[in-house]
């Protein structure tokens, strides 16, 4: 039986100077092409109907996803971050995974008091005070719907990646190594999608490099208000 998240972490570390707690989670840290997104969800109204059916991304099915994707958008402050294929190549992918998360916040828009991070390593250098809570995507539900967020973002921006490349059904395995997909890796070569570091990619011998598709169109298409430069890369609104 999946734990349900709550607001206890939440109201636990309430004080009379932390009342906007956020939280971050991230989603692609395992893929072999597509880049790492993370969401950063601050919840002020803990009433509404929905909040009752918010619990870890993986737990859910697309179709309920979707839904409260479209209700935590609509009624709490959100940002999104993403960390680029090639800035997981240049760093690695926990270093990335913090890049996408300082990102997320820096797109919130709401000055945070306290940061709940899932995971155990936060991003360095945050101008805000962080916990880091083990499994937090279902022990709290600012994380929970963060990890929502993040799902159904990198979820549409692969399903659009997939026009570009429908030979690795991106739209089924969003990017992730399964048996398919690598059948595919070794029929066609690897893409400029694909993350060259990782091991199930550096292995292949052949390439198949194409050009990368416009970012900026991709990510206008996923419906999140995400800043970009002229390239159509994901950034920062500020340093």
């Amino acid at each position: 039986m999946n734990r349900m998240p709550s607001f206890l972490i939440e109201d636990q570390l309430r004080s009379g100077t932390i009342s906007v707690i956020v939280g971050v989670d991230e989603v692609g840290y395992g893929a072999i092409a597509g880049p790492v997104v993370a969401a950063a969800v601050y919840l002020p109204e803990r009433e509404c109907d929905y909040i009752k059916d918010i619990k870890d991304s993986k737990a859910l099915s697309s179709k309920k996803r979707e839904e409260l994707f479209c209700k935590i958008t609509a009624h709490a402050r959100y940002g999104v971050g993403f960390a680029r294929v090639r800035e997981i190549e240049q760093h690695n992918i926990l270093v990335a995974s913090h890049i996408s998360m300082k990102r997320a916040l820096q797109n919130l828009g709401v000055k945070a008091d306290l940061v709940l991070v899932d995971g155990s390593r936060a991003p360095a250098g945050l101008p805000w005070a962080v916990k880091t809570i083990v499994k937090g995507d279902s022990i709290s539900t600012s994380i929970a719907a963060a990890s929502i967020i993040a799902k159904v973002t990198r979820d549409r921006f692969m399903r659009r990646l997939h026009e570009q490349y429908p030979e690795y059904a991106w739209n089924q395995n969003c990017g992730y190594g399964t048996k398919a997909h690598m059948q595919s890796l070794k029929l066609y070569g690897k893409t400029a999608q694909h993350r060259s570091t990782f091991a199930p990619v550096k292995q292949l011998s052949s390439e198949c490099e194409g050009a990368p598709p416009e970012q900026l169109e991709l990510l206008s298409s996923t419906g999140i208000k995400t800043p970009v430069d002229g390239r159509g890369d994901a950034v920062a609104t500020r340093d």
